[in-house]
């Protein structure tokens, strides 16, 4: 079975997970293990970049075990990972000078209001084609670096290595000999030029951030380094990386512009490919790389610089499956999250309540850190089913206003929306997707698209797959999901959605967030 499969390596951000796929593209072994999320103050979310590095080895030899595979038969491993959390470490011991910001941590929201108060925001957009936020990794490494003791020095003298959680996953794979990011994860950091593929000395000076701790930034496809025969007894090439929601872009072979996908996880991240050239959003959504491919070079091992990048525009909900997880966790209206579904479709409809599951601020189109989560339009006839069917709803009725976003921006139409991630399974929430986008909404059969965008990346490299349309024609769909609403109905729910979210911008106090 020598070189018969691609490990994908898929660092999400409440559990890591590992996926061994054959050549057909079929999951042949899995693991996936949870880790402890930390929660210091209000609005502050961290991870012990050691567990994460931890559970990812460990998940990683349960699914190789689990394949009956060696790394004999591996032929590369691509990785994904949660994208904006930042890891600062010691170059000498490998250790994490304090936890990983979580790219959910909102610590920085008052620097970001400084950064715009100066106008430095439209600098910040133009160059790395993002919104000014507490999101993105910049904000968080320059927070980093001022307030863990000792943490500025070491900087400046080179001691000290950023990364987000490829980045410090490769570092670790191959025993620090690989300090590397790659064009989608770095245009994440709100420290990325998108137009010329490299830092931007000029948003560095501004953040006051010594380039030697940044990685060097190579293609989403190519061989960049080996792991340590000890970690799986030999060594395996890493030729793919990628955040997470490009991955599951990449996953659903949305290589065409004005194709687009839904992933429906932790969070909502809504991409929409637009080609080779980047597009400026005029309604908050975001301008990111999707991933770029090199034309040569890509099987040779050596360092090769960021090839021809596609791009896409970008929308996110910052709290989708999270919402139902609040249900459960915080309500104790269901047991299980996959009880939700039952749940809600017990009632036809949600009498014009509305959730705004605004817990840790909004995302586009509104950008409001200071937004808090609201819900409107109880009554004493509610009940838990129409909570329950009231944050499904508000799930799809997020998406489907980044979707208004991104037509407008592109001045494309969409015809379909490919969708993943574990709530993609709820068959209600997606009938809702599609009713309130009014185009069918396409579940694939795969529906590991994160993990399978990774190993394609991988397996694309090192020619395990021939090329883009042979690894295209392996994605099939499993179900369709055809609008049933009327423009005039989906027109009243949007507009009504929109009135809930006003009441629930600017809620909480600068100081809170």
């Amino acid at each position: 079975m020598k070189n018969a499969f691609i490990l994908a390596l898929d660092q999400g951000t409440t559990s890591s997970r590992a996926i061994v796929f054959d050549r057909q593209g079929m999951a042949r072994g899995v693991g996936q293990r949870e880790f402890q999320q930390h929660y210091p103050q209000p609005g502050w979310v961290e991870h012990d970049a050691n567990d994460i590095w931890q559970s990812q080895l460990e998940v990683a030899r349960i699914a190789l075990r689990n394949a009956g595979a060696t790394a004999a038969d591996i032929a590369a491993i691509g990785i994904t990972n949660q994208r904006e959390t930042t890891v600062i470490w010691d170059r000498a011991t490998g250790r994490p000078l304090a936890r990983a910001l979580v790219w959910q941590d909102r610590r920085t929201a008052p620097f970001c209001d400084e950064l715009r108060a100066q106008g430095h925001d439209r600098l910040l957009q133009a160059r790395t084609g993002l919104v000014l936020d507490a999101y993105f990794s910049g904000t968080k490494l320059a927070w980093l670096l001022d307030n863990v003791p000792g943490a500025r020095a070491a900087a400046e003298r080179g001691e000290l290595a950023f990364g987000t959680i490829d980045t410090w996953l490769v570092w670790h794979l191959t025993g620090g000999a690989v300090h590397s990011t790659d064009p989608s994860n770095a245009s994440r950091t709100l420290l990325f030029d998108i137009h010329t593929q490299d830092w931007s000395d000029e948003i560095l000076a501004l953040l006051n951030i010594p380039r030697s701790v940044l990685p060097s930034v190579a293609p989403s496809s190519a061989e960049i380094g080996r792991t340590l025969p000890e970690w799986f007894g030999g060594p395996i090439p890493i030729a793919g990386v990628a955040g997470d929601q490009q991955a599951a872009t990449f996953g659903q072979a949305c290589f065409e512009p004005g194709m687009a996908k839904n992933t429906y996880g932790t969070g909502c991240f809504m991409l929409m490919n637009v080609g080779n050239q980047p597009v400026a959003s005029h309604n908050n959504l975001l301008s990111t790389i999707g991933w770029s491919l090199p034309s040569t070079g890509a099987r040779t091992g050596q360092p090769i610089a960021a090839g021809q990048p596609t791009y896409m525009l970008e929308g996110g909900v910052f709290m989708a499956g999270a919402a139902v997880q609040w249900l459960r966790d915080g309500l104790g209206i269901i047991q299980r999250s996959d009880q939700v579904e039952a749940l809600a479709a017990s009632v036809p409809d949600t009498e014009d309540i509305f959730l705004v599951p605004a817990f840790a601020g909004l995302g586009a189109p509104d950008w409001d850190p200071y937004a808090r989560g609201t819900l409107v339009g109880l009554t004493r006839g509610t009940t838990r089913a129409h909570i329950a069917r009231a944050t499904l709803e508000a799930i799809a009725l997020q998406s489907a206003e980044l979707m208004t976003c991104m037509k407008a921006d592109s001045g494309i139409e969409l015809s379909e929306l490919r969708v993943d991630g574990g709530a993609a399974r709820n068959d209600l929430l997606m009938q809702m997707q599609a009713d309130l986008l009014g185009v069918a909404v396409v579940r694939p059969r795969v529906s590991e698209s994160t993990a399978r965008g990774a190993a394609g990346l991988a397996g694309l490299a090192v020619g395990f797959w021939s090329g883009q349309d042979e690894f295209a024609s392996q994605w099939a769909a499993e179900r369709r999901f055809e609008p049933q609403w009327s423009t005039d109905q989906r027109t009243a729910r949007l507009a009504r959605w929109r009135q809930a979210v006003e009441h629930a911008k600017g809620w909480a106090q600068p100081d809170d967030a």
